[in-house]
């Protein structure tokens, strides 16, 4: 009888203490990781117990809120970020590289497949439509794939050209747009490519669209900060790489 109850007592420790270990961690993070975020958290939370809360949205905002000091354990920021680190709202020596995220030409599935091969192939596609779309980066509260998109119209030397045939947008579903046929094609992260209805042509020449890096911090003012590390450490981890994989990024620096 003894030893039945210091078992037991024993077990409700170890229990206690998981309990006490477990927390909830915020994470913000742009919209190019939606897809790896939600592969993750689910992983993420079976393997720690921490339950994981994460806010998604615009480059942009994300970027300001980091800055303005908004409180998330785990801020996921693009670059350029040296004001975020001068901002004082994130551990500097926290900073770690999780993936990049390449822009890709997205067509109706079963349409034909246009050549984006060289600078050239993707400056004639895009003289040549009628209508296209991409995220809205206007602002700087708005979409980072927006962002990099009007860079390569510039690059190219025809963002003036394509200004008439451009729909940004912000809020819709980018998708939808070309499913239902009202635009030629898409641009936008090879990770924010989540409908049956199209298919990825390919990414956009690296000398004209450099793929985007995401990059994590911990908070200065993390809540959890155990927690926070716990999540960090899986957001770089193989799995973290597995998942980006999986939503066409590409893992590490």
């Amino acid at each position: 009888m003894k030893y039945l109850l210091s078992s037991t007592i024993a077990v409700l420790s170890v229990v206690t203490s998981y309990v006490a270990a477990a927390d909830e961690v915020t994470l913000i993070a742009p919209g190019g990781m939606r897809c790896a975020v939600d592969r993750i958290a689910p992983e993420f939370e079976r393997k720690t117990g921490h339950k994981l809360t994460a806010t998604i949205g615009s480059g942009g905002a994300t970027h300001q809120r980091v800055v303005q000091g908004d409180v998330f354990d785990v801020p996921i920021v693009q670059p350029p970020y040296q004001d975020v680190i001068a901002s004082g709202h994130v551990i500097a020596s926290t900073e770690t590289p999780l993936a990049k995220v390449p822009m890709v030409i997205v067509v109706k599935r079963g349409a034909p497949r246009p050549d984006i091969s060289t600078p050239d192939a993707v400056k004639r596609l895009l003289l040549g439509a009628k209508f296209i779309s991409f995220p809205d980066g206007a602002g700087g509260r708005g979409g980072a794939a927006g962002v990099s998109f009007d860079a390569t119209q510039k690059q190219l030397g025809i963002y003036d050209q394509l200004q008439p045939k451009i729909k940004r947008i912000q809020g819709v579903s980018l998708m939808q747009l070309v499913t239902r046929g009202e635009i030629d094609f898409a641009v936008t992260f090879s990770s924010e490519v989540n409908d049956p209805g199209v298919e990825m042509v390919g990414q956009l020449p690296r000398e004209i669209s450099t793929p985007t890096g995401l990059v994590g911090f911990i908070s200065t003012h993390a809540k959890a900060p155990e927690a926070a590390r716990a999540l960090l450490s899986y957001l770089s981890s193989a799995d973290g790489a597995a998942a980006y994989k999986a939503c066409g990024m590409q893992p590490g620096k």
